[in-house]
């Protein structure tokens, strides 16, 4: 597995981040014995970097995550770096709420569910617009300076309110969404990352599933997951869209891999992308994933990637107020 340093956290970690939000009841049902074994064996393969929140499943997703790696949490802590999030707020008046209080109960929430003395890695989930972020920044650094968190990261922020973070003290890291059907932080995020040495993580590589390959126009989801409210997961986007994923299968096969092989190796290769997180469900799947980090693309490959996805429809996704 290869390995990046994670902007100025100067976190080593794997260049794949095991995600956990297929694991919060989110996604339709899941075995959870089934997600753990898939930990343990990204854990054999080498990646050291897992990705969690406390509103996956209000702490569930924590729970599971903690359970698969609870030999290395005892025994070997520095052997794995835990990022989680905080700051979404169901029973609030408004679900976003970076406040002091909120905050650090989020912080002993997730440490209490886990089992553990700090996070490795602790980001805001969303923006809070209420709260300035100057003060949010100031929060997180309390809980660094009483050792419970390690480093403070931002997840969906925009370059503004990262810059407005940043007066109080540093964004290490930032968790955009980002694939070949959503595209929007090329333009100013990206290079406020580049110019600012955030080590950025991006979650939903594979376009929600869309870029696994396995979905057709008669594609069904279950009640319980977010996908069978989205816009992107139906009617003319989602044919549209399925025709562009069956161009790149070819492509992807002409190379010898799977599209969502291609689709991820795609996100690894553009510049200011250190990690991409990736979800499973059994070991079969992380192992496809996982082989993504060495394929190779060219600046032919990516030139030709980019014919092919020309008429994509953009994609959005779930967020604290709702499924677009």
């Amino acid at each position: 597995m290869k390995t990046t340093r994670l902007g100025k956290t100067g976190l080593e970690v794997s260049r794949i981040a095991f995600g956990t939000w297929q694991v919060s009841g989110e996604w339709g049902s899941y075995d959870a014995e089934q997600a753990q074994r898939a930990i343990r064996h990204a854990l054999d393969l080498g990646v050291n970097f897992f990705d969690t929140a406390q509103a996956y499943g209000f702490g569930e997703a924590e729970e599971v995550l903690a359970g698969a790696l609870r030999h290395e949490l005892d025994h070997d802590r520095d052997s794995v770096v835990i990022a989680t999030k905080g700051g979404i707020n169901p029973g609030g008046d408004s679900p976003r709420d970076s406040s002091r209080e909120y905050l650090r109960s989020g912080v002993e929430s997730s440490l209490k569910a886990m089992k553990i003395d700090h996070v490795d890695l602790y980001q805001v989930h969303w923006p809070d617009e209420q709260t300035p972020f100057e003060d949010t920044a100031g929060y997180l650094q309390e809980l660094v300076d009483e050792g419970k968190i390690r480093h403070v990261g931002v997840s969906n922020y925009d370059e503004r309110q990262m810059a407005a973070f940043d007066r109080r003290r540093p964004v290490e890291t930032l968790q955009p969404p980002y694939h070949l059907f959503r595209r929007g932080i090329e333009a100013d995020v990206l290079p406020y990352v580049r110019e600012h040495d955030i080590g950025t993580l991006v979650y939903s590589p594979l376009g929600s599933g869309l870029l696994t390959g396995t979905m057709d126009e008669h594609t069904s989801f279950e009640d319980s997951d977010w996908r069978s409210q989205a816009s992107a997961f139906q009617g003319e986007k989602f044919r549209t869209n399925l025709a562009v994923v069956d161009r790149l299968k070819n492509f992807a096969a002409e190379k010898g891999i799977e599209v969502s092989q291609l689709a991820i190796a795609w996100v690894l290769a553009q510049d200011g992308i250190d990690v991409a997180i990736v979800g499973a469900r059994s070991d079969r799947n992380i192992e496809r994933s996982l082989a993504a980090v060495d394929v190779e693309l060219t600046q032919d490959d990516l030139a030709e990637i980019e014919k092919l996805t020309a008429d994509h429809i953009e994609v959005s996704g779930a967020s604290p107020e709702g499924v677009a």
